[in-house]
């Protein structure tokens, strides 16, 4: 690509950042709420990406709609993010608007044995506040480092347990028009790592989760047996997205890996952890582009030496 071009990419950026940034102002939002080349390692728990042109943090449903509705006006792209910790941004960054849905949004209420949670709070929160309450179904998930927004999108899970098997409603925003649009469960189609919501253009709002009257004491042990068996197995003191790799039919990716001698095997910043080969770590200055080729190298050995293809759990985001 010429000098020229290089210009002019950069003008039409600059032009198209100048009008959602517009937008946005005079949908309300104030100033000190839009970040401009909002760096996404500041946002993801891998520590890794590269800028969002603009990026807002969302603090309630009407403004989701709001902000879609500047977005268009500007013709810019929407992203939706959450906590950032199941997600690879690339170097090159995301184009038009992140609305990051983490930190606001996070309500939750007890309605009988079933709890209302807003898609901000963290499953941390939603564990612990129903351990208060005295219900069970949320101790195995308390600690996976993510929204319910992001779970439920997902089907989150941990140690045998998985958001499909609470949910019973999912509350959300239409990306295309705005409308406020509800998923009852037997809509949101939950399979292994997967939900319907993935394709359906939504923003996720609200969840309700059906949980059982429980013993506060016994989902304490339990929360804290899981708690441990993290501490023990997982790298939880270096920067990661979680478990890299989906769980192929019959197998664990973790395994895989580990049987393929590839425990320990980094390019760049990134490595395979040596705690726990299904994770792949941010040992220092990793990039996305260091993550993705050595992605790339771990799934083709595992499959040149197994025949099992591994697939990405992580979600791939932005531009090179």
């Amino acid at each position: 690509m010429g000098y020229n071009s290089r210009i002019k990419i950069r003008r039409e950026v600059q032009c198209l950042m100048d009008a959602l940034i517009q937008s946005l102002v005079q949908a309300n939002f104030a100033p000190e709420r839009i970040a401009p080349q909002a760096s996404m390692a500041q946002y993801t728990t891998l520590r890794i990406g590269g800028p969002a042109e603009v990026m807002v943090n969302i603090h309630s449903a009407d403004e989701i709609a709001v902000a879609l509705r500047a977005a268009k006006q500007a013709d810019a792209p929407v992203t939706i993010i959450g906590n950032g910790s199941n997600l690879l941004v690339r170097d090159g960054g995301i184009r038009g608007l992140v609305l990051r849905i983490s930190g606001g949004l996070n309500a939750i209420r007890r309605e009988g044995n079933c709890l209302l949670v807003q898609a901000g709070a963290s499953l941390a929160a939603v564990a612990a506040f129903a351990r208060d309450e005295g219900l069970s179904g949320m101790a195995e998930l308390g600690g996976i480092p993510g929204t319910v927004g992001g779970g439920v999108l997902m089907n989150a899970g941990a140690y045998g347990a998985e958001l499909a098997q609470l949910v019973t409603q999912a509350e959300g925003v239409s990306l295309s028009d705005g409308r406020r649009v509800i998923y009852p469960a037997d809509r949101l189609d939950f399979a292994y790592r997967h939900s319907a919501l993935m394709d359906a253009g939504v923003v996720i709002t609200q969840a309700t989760l059906a949980l059982t009257p429980g013993d506060p004491e016994a989902i304490r042990a339990r929360m804290e047996e899981c708690a441990k068996a993290r501490r023990e197995k997982q790298p939880l003191t270096l920067p990661s997205a979680g478990s890299t790799f989906k769980r192929p039919e019959g197998h664990f990716a973790a395994k895989l890996i580990d049987d393929c001698g590839l425990r320990g095997l980094t390019v760049g910043g990134a490595q395979v952890s040596e705690k726990h080969a299904g994770f792949i770590v941010n040992i220092g200055g990793a990039t996305a582009r260091d993550m993705l080729e050595l992605m790339r190298q771990v799934e083709q050995r595992v499959f040149e030496q197994t025949g099992v293809q591994l697939e990405p759990e992580i979600r791939i985001l932005g531009e090179d």
